[in-house]
């Protein structure tokens, strides 16, 4: 009897996209980041830029509120996509590099175009045209790391290959350069560092050396070859240049031209077939791949957008080795760049704090709006609007002739306050002063001499300030009391506002009650 072996169900494999194919990446599926009560297991590695391998970050809370505002950067419709894009384009050889751009510009219908770092007109190759909005990060790579493949003709012949090869691990550090005569910068004296060299190939018959070169933005070429020719004793200078590497993006990455650039603009207009489009113009996502990321709330998106700290709160997830004062990338849960940020706070604090400012906006990327505004919502914003709205507070929201005294004594603005000086802590202070010690104090200690908006206490302030600082100054040297005196405290109601005058302490009453030169403490 033979038994014969069972056959294996052969599993459904699923079809990986092939890398290179964007326009079909953004039709296959949907990429979004759901919220959740626990966290779930992805399998994240095969997502777009930003979101890649987003299951890997460090999750501080899985629970927001997703709103229907937005988009993934590779799903935006085709007018927001160009304008959010740029171009890793091939230059050809002969237009300067704001030829290249004005026609763009001009090809797509576009108002504003920027490059990542001028290309001498017979000098090829990478070239990163930003659009619109994408031009905000124009900045950040032009100031980024170049590489590039040159071949040196030099004016005599060497001994070969290898004394070409030594002369070139010479010239790398810090060197000093001088712009050549033709140059589109001030001809000065400066230091840019060579990180790495190496020599490809040296034909002794034509005396013609091929090098392949990383270094600092703004290193000029033409310069190292004037520079290499004199260190061999021979002379030297360019022959030819190729920028094959301008920041994240090298002549690898999908590298266009400017044909690919007109003929897609054409399928477009003539044929409405945007996947042509698509491929050529890549989301400027794809540009801070390379960043550090921190992954925001929806409801805090629009906010960010106008300029409020990023604190921590409104952050959902953030990367490991995140330092303070390195730049970060600010993103939304569908993978949008909202803004570039200096972070204030490392991951080992982020973790462990549950407030605070997690980092400072360098650059805005997103427009504003694109998410609702979902601040001033709460209990205490609503009622201010109300009132603003009965004519009870200007349209500023300050307080006015008709304003309740009830708001006046419990409202508090935060601005005002001086920093670390709480609500609680000055009410607590001031009760406590004014029941235990009125007899010290020649003035009541209230609410209202927090509001500069107050026409009364801003006239007394004016008028007797000198009369104040000069009776204090006598006070605090005739009348010691029990101790020596501490100097009289000035408590700042905030930035433009008039600030209230204690009158001086004795040391032991200041110690009973934790007052200190710096203002009060709590016990």
């Amino acid at each position: 009897v033979f038994i014969l072996p069972k056959k294996h169900k052969k599993k459904k494999e699923r079809k990986s996209l092939p890398k290179d194919d964007v326009a079909e990446i953004q039709h296959a599926e949907e990429f979004l980041i759901k919220p959740e009560s626990k966290v779930a297991q992805l399998d994240t590695s095969q997502w777009p830029l930003l979101l890649k391998n987003f299951d890997k970050l460090n999750v501080r809370t899985t629970h927001y509120t997703p709103l229907p505002c937005g988009s993934n950067p590779l799903k935006r419709e085709i007018g927001d996509y160009i304008r959010t894009g740029f171009i890793n384009l091939d230059k050809p050889s002969n237009p300067s590099s704001h030829e290249v751009v004005a026609w763009i510009r001009r090809i797509l219908r576009v108002e504003k175009t920027g490059h990542s770092g001028t290309l001498d007109p017979k000098v090829t190759g990478c070239l990163i045209v930003c659009i619109e909005r994408a031009t905000r990060l124009v900045k950040s790579q032009q100031s980024a790391g170049k590489e590039y493949v040159g071949i040196v003709r030099l004016h005599n012949a060497i001994e070969g290959g290898s004394q070409l090869s030594r002369a070139l691990e010479t010239l790398t550090g810090a060197l000093f350069q001088r712009p050549p005569l033709i140059a589109a910068v001030k001809r000065q004296l400066r230091v840019r560092t060579i990180y790495e060299s190496k020599m490809i190939e040296y034909d002794p018959e034509r005396r013609l050396g091929i090098f392949w070169v990383s270094c600092e933005a703004g290193t000029y070429i033409r310069t190292l070859c004037v520079h290499l020719g004199l260190l061999l004793g021979v002379g030297g200078q360019m022959q030819e240049l190729r920028r094959v590497r301008s920041g994240v993006m090298s002549e690898k990455d999908h590298m266009v031209t400017m044909h690919d650039v007109l003929d897609a603009q054409w399928l477009y207009d003539n044929h409405k077939d945007e996947s042509y489009l698509r491929r050529v113009v890549y989301p400027l996502e794809k540009l801070l791949t390379s960043h550090k990321r921190l992954v925001m709330k929806d409801s805090a998106v629009n906010a960010i957008c106008y300029g409020a700290k990023i604190m921590l709160p409104g952050v959902l997830r953030y990367e490991d080795g995140i330092e303070v004062n390195q730049e970060i990338v600010v993103i939304t849960t569908k993978g949008e760049a909202i803004c570039m940020a200096i972070a204030l706070m490392t991951t080992a604090v982020i973790s462990t704090c549950d407030h605070g400012i997690v980092a400072k906006i360098k650059r805005v990327i997103m427009e504003r709006d694109t998410y609702p505004r979902k601040w001033g919502l709460g209990p205490k914003a609503s009622q201010k609007k109300l009132m603003i709205k009965q004519g009870l507070l200007d349209k500023h929201g300050k307080p006015t002739d008709s304003t309740p005294a009830t708001w006046m004594q419990e409202y508090v603005d935060y601005r005002k306050l001086p920093l670390g000086f709480s609500q609680e802590l000055f009410r607590w202070s001031s009760t406590f002063l004014l029941e235990r010690f009125s007899s010290v104090f020649t003035q009541d200690l209230t609410f209202d001499h927090f509001d500069e908006t107050s026409p009364q206490l801003i006239k007394k302030e004016k008028k007797k300030k000198k009369d104040k600082k000069a009776k204090a100054a006598l006070e605090s040297v005739d009348d010691p009391g029990d101790g020596v005196c501490i100097n009289t405290v000035r408590i700042l109601a905030g930035e433009g506002s008039s600030s209230l005058l204690l009158p001086t302490v004795p040391v032991p009453f200041a110690t009973a009650v934790g007052w200190t030169e710096a203002g009060p403490s709590v016990l």
